[in-house]
Order: structure tokens, then sequence, then C-alpha cells
């Protein structure tokens, strides 16, 4: 299976996940992350769920919600300009410029039946749509610039000058071409572009969905290939809107429509980082081994804000086929059970985003607006870790103990003959 997964299953997603393409988009998506916080952050300020605040706050709720709306309602817009300028580095073609353009076309391929720049579409919902014009504007680009079809200036003119008609000809065709089909063919870009995002959207956002990412993501990293990283292109967009689609629901008192959104995978399938490896971290720290003792030290400031690289290359989690059925079985397992009890109400779905660092049971608790079972849910994972990960490491603590016995013997028989 190990053999199997690495020489067939792991080549090709490892050249998926080195695409420039997908790198670009998952560049592109990370600069939203401090301005979803940021948002997120006068959201929940504004809707602790302590009632002596909420009535103090009220009056204030106004000022607050400017932040949020400014944030949450400009993440396609964001994107957009992110993945334009990191697709350019990557296709080597001047940033700015292409940044620029791209956002400029992403507007004129989201106006509205007016013909006007539609407020709506520049948050989550234009989210896809920045993507396909963020992936054809640098196509476009690097075309003309490859070619030599520009404008070139004299020596003596400014370099910020020169690189400005350098992209006048590209500029031109990528807007002749966005103008030609959303308003000369009408063609509302942005519903056509959501219509064949929406299988996968509603694909992830499912019970099956999740699990077959924490398979993979996890897969991958027992390989020695961060999961999380390669998936994040595909997944990261998806998980974003619905975040930005909660957060808003939120806002207008409307009932929350999604499940597995940003956050999810952190808060519920990542305790001490991915495969959920807190519990494997208390374990060693109540070992007989003194190298897994000592590693449990070392380690468990780091799980503590979900980062286990000393745990998957120090015990080593990575080639290691006795740990990677822990490693797998738990986040998975992990998100089955918080999707099911959040589908049945159990659990409040999560509405704010919080850095994915944010330590167990704060981190549900707020990301949740205040859910306690969420916060008792998330800390209990901790004891399920535990207990799941127990009776595998307990055989590879055997085995460490004995190497450490048969070490010890070899020190004192050369101490004896020497």
């Amino acid at each position: 299976m190990m053999d199997l997964f690495e020489n067939k299953i792991a080549p090709p997603l490892m050249k998926i996940s080195a695409n420039k393409r997908l790198m670009a988009i998952r560049n592109g998506l990370s600069l939203t992350i401090p301005f979803t916080i940021i948002g997120s952050i006068f959201l929940i300020i504004g809707n602790l769920p302590i009632q002596a605040w909420m009535d103090f706050i009220a009056p204030y709720s106004g000022y607050l919600n400017a932040t949020v709306n400014v944030t949450f309602g400009i993440l396609g817009l964001i994107s957009t300009m992110g993945i334009g300028f990191y697709l350019a580095k990557e296709f080597d073609v001047e940033p700015i410029s292409n940044a620029m353009i791209t956002t400029i076309a992403f507007l004129l391929a989201t106006v509205n039946a007016e013909f006007s720049i539609e407020i709506d579409n520049l948050g989550a919902t234009g989210m896809f749509t920045g993507i396909v014009i963020g992936l054809l504007t640098v196509e476009i680009h690097s075309f003309f610039v490859k070619r030599g079809i520009t404008i070139k200036m004299p020596d003596g003119v400014p370099p910020a000058v020169s690189s400005s008609f350098t992209s006048l000809i590209p500029a031109l065709a990528i807007i002749v071409i966005v103008w030609v089909v959303r308003v000369i063919m009408n063609i509302d870009l942005n519903q056509v572009i959501q219509t064949l995002f929406s299988p996968l959207v509603v694909g992830l956002d499912s019970l099956a969905g999740i699990t077959i990412y924490a398979l993979l993501a996890c897969l991958l990293w027992t390989v020695g290939i961060h999961g999380d990283n390669a998936l994040s292109g595909i997944a990261t967009p998806i998980f974003l809107a619905n975040l930005a689609a909660n957060t808003q629901a939120f806002q207008a008192g409307d009932a929350l429509p999604h499940i597995v959104v940003d956050g999810f995978w952190i808060i519920y399938m990542c305790l001490g980082g991915t495969g959920a490896t807190m519990g494997l971290v208390i374990n060693m720290l109540f070992s007989k081994s003194k190298r897994y003792k000592s590693l449990g030290k070392l380690s468990l400031p780091s799980a503590i804000f979900a980062i286990n690289e000393p745990v998957i290359f120090g015990f080593p989690i990575v080639m290691n086929p006795l740990l990677m059925i822990p490693f797998i079985l738990t986040p998975v397992l992990f998100g089955a059970v918080a999707y099911v009890l959040t589908n049945l109400g159990i659990l409040a779905p999560i509405v704010f985003q919080v850095p994915w660092t944010t330590p167990p049971i704060i981190g549900a608790y707020l990301a949740t607006n205040g859910d306690i079972n969420a916060a008792i849910f998330q800390g209990l994972l901790v004891v399920f870790s535990f207990l799941i990960y127990r009776p595998f490491f307990k055989l590879a603590e055997k085995k460490e103990l004995e190497l450490e016995v048969s070490n010890e013997k070899e020190v004192i028989g050369e101490k004896v003959t020497g």
C-alpha cells in the first residue's frame, strides 16, 4: 500500500501541487488571510455572547461592521490582485502591471446588468471569477511580451514609464476580450463561472468531500510532501468562499449555509498539527523511552499552536507504516464526527476566521461565536487523539526501548573492554 501510494499516486499529486498556476492561486489567496482575521476580530468584538456586553456594544455595531464589510466585502478583489501578481512572477512578466490589468479585467467581467461595478461581486461571490480572470490575463500578457508585441520605449525613459507602455498592448487585448464577452455578448461571466465551479463547491462541503481531502492531505504527509499546501490551490478558494458566506449570513441574522469552511480542517482535524498529533505528543511525555520523552517535551510548545514538523520528521511519521494508520485515521474520524454533529445542530457552524495557531478550546470557542459545545468537543478531541495514538505508540515505544537497552549494553561493553 505504502509503495503504491509513494510510486504511483504521490508523484502526479506532487506534479499538480508544483504547477505554477496552482501555486499562484495559493499564494494569491494567502493575501486574504490577514484581512479575514482582522474582519473576524471586529465581528467577534461586536458579537461576544455575553448579554451585558451585547447591550453595551449595540449602539456601536455599525462602526464595527464597517470594517467587517470592507474586509470580507473585497475578498474576491484581493484574491484577483494577488493571483495576477504571483502568476506574473511565475511567468517572468512584470508583476505590478499585471496585477493592475487583472484587477481592471476582473471589475469589467463582474459588472451588473446596467454595466456598473457590482459591489457584491467584489467579495467571495467573485472569487472564482477572479481566479479565471487572473489566469487568463497572465497567459495573454505573457504571450504578447514573449513575442515582442509591445511598445518599446527608448533607453532613457524611466523604468516605471517604460513598463507601463510595455503593458499597453497586452492590457488592451485583455480588456477588449473581456468587454466583448461581458458587454457586447452580454454573458454574465460571474454567474457562468460560479455555475461551473458549483459541483466542486458542493462536493467539498460534504462529509465525503472533507473525508477525501483529509485522506489525501495526510497520505501526502506520510511520504514527506506538505499535504495541506499541495491541495490548497484547489480547496482554499472553496473553503474561503464558504467562510465568507457564513460570515455574511451571520451579519444578516440568517442561517449559516456551510459546514466545511476555512478553519474546519484546523479546528477539528488538526489538533497539534496535521494528523491531530497532539495525542501522540502527550503519549511521548509519559514515555519510558528517553528519546520519545525528550521529543515530547520539545514538541509540546509548538503542538499547542498546531505546528508539528518536529513530530512528523523527528518521531518520524514520514515513511513509518505503523504511525501512518493513526495519522490518517484520527483526522478523518474527527472530521466525520464534527461534520455530523454540526449538521445535527449540536455544534455551531464556524463563522469567524481565527489564526490557525490558536490553541485548542479557545480556537473552537471563538470561531463558532462562543459555542460552548464546540469548545468542549475540541477539548475532548485532544483526549481521543491520545487514546487513538496510544496502542500504536506503545508498539513503537517497545521497539525503541529495546534499541535503547541494546545501545546501553554496547556502551558498557566498550567501557569494559577499553
